[in-house]
């Protein structure tokens, strides 16, 4: 082989490494082979602890449940979607509130609202019929957010 052609494969082989650069963490100068891992962090919490959990008002009672984390195209959690008023699975709807309004009190959610203030605000859909945003998943490889 050639040198570019080695030189070629050694820059695919090294851009296909980079994505893992962003699970992991530098802790010595880069001419230094040791990295550590990153670890979650007791002020963060993993979104699929936070789907499917149960919403708790002020007063201990059960709201709503978190039917799912809508992400802005920037990646943040843009709004976070409620069930409320549905027994077993029939005659609820979804609302959205904003992820700063949901609090964690002894390891389960909170927000202070009452369930009667939710089933009055306007209902959230989770798909756009006329984008079709919501309707697909995301692909597997390659794809951006927000497109």
């Amino acid at each position: 082989m050639s040198k570019a052609t080695l030189t070629a494969v050694f820059t695919a082989i090294v851009s296909a490494a980079a994505p893992a650069a962003y699970a992991q963490t530098s802790t010595l100068p880069a001419t230094q082979a040791a990295v550590t891992s990153h670890i979650i962090q007791s002020d963060e919490v993993r979104a699929s602890k936070i789907i499917g959990s149960t919403v708790y008002d002020r007063e201990n009672r059960n709201i709503g449940k978190v039917t799912d984390l809508v992400l802005n195209k920037n990646g943040t959690v843009d709004v976070v979607v409620l069930d409320v008023g549905s027994f077993l699975g029939m005659g609820g709807k979804y609302v959205a509130v904003q992820i700063s309004d949901v609090k964690t009190d002894n390891n389960r959610l909170t927000l202070d609202r009452t369930k009667e203030q939710l089933q009055q605000m306007a209902a959230y859909q989770l798909e756009n019929p006329d984008t079709g945003a919501g309707s697909s998943t995301s692909p597997a490889t390659g794809g951006r957010l927000g497109r």
